[in-house]
């Protein structure tokens, strides 16, 4: 790997980090402006990476994904956030769920352009693109409805009480079963994550007129 691969990897990897970042903020600002205001007595009303860092899902994670699996996906802290400080507290929970996959898709929007503009760059292109796509990745997977994703509470607005709390009841083991069938489907050759998740992210990448 020549010293330009390893800027433009370390410049992927620095501009993933901090979206990473911007999602979970996305969360604070929502349930903030929903009327909870636990994220702010936490400090977590702030884009200092220092207050959102989980060592593990935040940098050990993606590193690992990004250069064994050539994709990333990772999680910074968990927002706190109290659904009964919320004036509706499914639809409010699933708004401040859903802002996290938005702020992604906003990026990538936001970058789209900056990357149509620098069409004389072409490594910094390269740099956008894979940025861009990362987030769309970002995005869409954790649109999944899936506990603990946040798709899973977006999904929530529209279930009834009762099966709101049996689905939510679920974050817990969610994350293991998750993981466990995207390994498994992966060492099957079936990769049934990929063909979920790659197809809203393709069409957006052509809506904005980038490279495929």
């Amino acid at each position: 790997m020549n010293i330009q691969s390893l800027i433009s990897n370390a410049a992927i990897i620095l501009m993933v980090f901090y979206s990473i970042i911007i999602h979970e903020v996305s969360h604070a600002f929502a349930a903030f402006a929903l009327g909870d205001d636990s994220a702010q007595r936490a400090g977590r009303l702030s884009f200092n990476p220092k207050k959102h860092i989980d060592p593990f899902g935040t940098v050990i994670l993606p590193l690992i994904l990004y250069f064994s699996a050539g994709f990333i996906y990772g999680y910074a802290k968990p927002v706190p956030f109290n659904p009964y400080n919320f004036r509706n507290l499914k639809r409010d929970s699933g708004l401040t769920a859903l802002a996290g996959p938005a702020s992604n898709i906003l990026i990538a929007i936001v970058l789209s352009v900056v990357f149509h503009l620098l069409g004389f760059m072409p490594v910094l292109q390269h740099i956008l693109w894979y940025v861009i796509f990362l987030n769309l990745l970002l995005a869409f997977f954790n649109l999944i409805p899936v506990p603990p994703l946040d798709g899973s509470k977006v999904l929530g607005i529209f279930l009834t009480d009762e099966a709101y709390f049996k689905w939510t009841a679920q974050e817990r083991k969610g994350m293991i079963y998750l993981f466990a069938f995207i390994i498994i489907s992966n060492l099957l050759g079936l990769n049934l994550i990929s063909k979920i998740v790659l197809p809203p992210v393709t069409l957006v990448m052509r809506l904005l007129g980038l490279p495929l």
